[in-house]
């Protein structure tokens, strides 16, 4: 097993993660992104959204042996949090923490 197909395995694990992370705890996800879950309804667009899409989009790399299209993601996420960050003058320390995060990822996936 060669270092690059460690690290993309390590990528998918940590995507999965937060979405179990997202699920089994919600009130968690406003560690990572600032945003609370209002009500019983809140609380299930997180675990649906942060849990339920971040596992199977962690997971389905390594059933389908196909890394780049989560990698594609991370990336477009990256530029638009860059233009986010530009626009709206969010230069929040986590923003910066999750764009490195989402570059990495991206680009570790992609190739």
């Amino acid at each position: 097993m060669n270092i690059l197909l460690v690290l993309k395995i390590v990528a998918v694990l940590a995507t999965a993660a937060t979405g179990v992370l997202s699920f089994v705890k919600p009130d968690a996800v406003y560690g990572f992104t600032g945003l609370t879950a209002q009500g019983a309804r809140g609380v299930s667009e997180v675990r649906a959204v942060f849990g339920g899409l971040f596992i199977a989009l962690g997971l389905a790399p390594i059933w389908l042996n196909q890394y780049q299209i989560l990698g594609y993601g991370y990336l477009a996420i990256a530029v638009t949090r860059i233009i986010s960050i530009v626009i709206d003058k969010s230069y929040a320390q986590s923003n910066f923490v999750s764009l490195a995060i989402e570059i990495v990822f991206g680009v570790v996936l992609a190739v």
